[in-house]
């Protein structure tokens, strides 16, 4: 039986496609024995590729702009979509029934400090029509620690990826008011990597069969019963949270069927880093890409 193991930059619901190769058997049926693992903070996931510690890491297409950028061309590929948007939501500590964008300007906000995601807020900010420059933006740490900042009082709104905001509302500390994704619009997100000479033995041949089954399978099944297959992994989250969120992201199109970092989605994240000036250039999809 081939073993392969899976490592999560981030591990979240937004996430579920590669969660649920797991959940849903996917890779089981494809005869795979399988584990799982984040890497570690400040540690990128595509350095489990190049030690053999991982054969498919989820990460984004924009950790090959900055190697290239840094000049260090990357060896690995992307070659799957996940999400297909941003999968952040803003909470306030108010259910402002009249909120709008605009309605940060001037406000104390948690906003995650990770390359990515405070380059999405930018651009959502600027899709918006709001002026950054006026939204008091706090640095509230990592992830956990930003939660636990608004839990204990910091800030009036909070930027953080599904299902935390759903659970802050469950349990009564915030209200889930605006979705980043579709202020943002398609894009490709998050992505599959891999090694190009693993993705091409008949192991990554399998995995891939595994992981198209899978997006119909994300598409096609009630979010109540993606989440009951996944509630092991996510001890902390409330089953009908974690349904809530799953719903969401679905509703939202972050998963479409079709599994294929397309030009347009490569194309709309050099939009994205070009306005924010992580890039000099547009680099080309070949040298970042595949097509499995």
């Amino acid at each position: 039986m081939p073993k392969i193991h899976l490592q999560f930059t981030l591990f979240s619901a937004f996430y579920s496609p590669l969660i649920s190769t797991m959940t849903g058997n996917f890779l089981a049926d494809e005869g795979f024995d399988y584990d799982w693992s984040v890497a570690k903070p400040g540690v990128s996931a595509l350095e489990a590729l190049m030690d053999g510690k991982a054969q498919v890491v989820q990460s984004t297409i924009s950790q090959g702009f900055s190697s290239i950028e840094n000049g260090n061309p990357p060896q690995a590929r992307h070659f799957g979509l996940i999400n297909n948007m941003d999968g952040f939501f803003i909470t306030g500590r108010d259910n402002d029934q009249n909120f709008k964008w605009s309605s940060l300007e001037g406000a104390d906000v948690l906003v995650h400090h990770g390359g990515q995601p405070m380059t999405m807020f930018k651009y959502a900010c600027h899709k918006a029509g709001v002026n950054i420059s006026k939204i008091n933006i706090i640095d509230g740490g990592n992830a956990k620690e930003m939660e636990a900042a608004f839990r204990n009082g910091k800030g009036q709104y909070i930027h953080q990826q599904g299902p935390a905001p759903q659970q802050l509302e469950a349990d009564g500390v915030g209200y889930v008011l605006a979705a980043l994704g579709p202020m943002v619009g398609a894009c490709a997100f998050s992505s599959l990597a891999a090694m190009p000479t693993w993705l091409e033995s008949d192991d990554g041949q399998a995995f891939c069969r595994a992981y198209a089954r899978t997006r119909k399978y994300m598409e096609s099944t009630p979010a109540a019963k993606i989440a009951l297959a996944e509630k092991p992994l996510f001890p902390k989250i409330d089953e009908a949270v974690l349904a809530q969120c799953i719903y969401a992201y679905q509703q939202m199109g972050c998963w479409p069927v079709e599994m294929a970092i397309t030009d347009s989605g490569y194309n709309a994240m050099l939009d994205i880093f070009e306005f924010d000036g992580k890039i000099s250039q547009r680099h080309p999809y070949e040298s970042i890409c595949m097509r499995a």
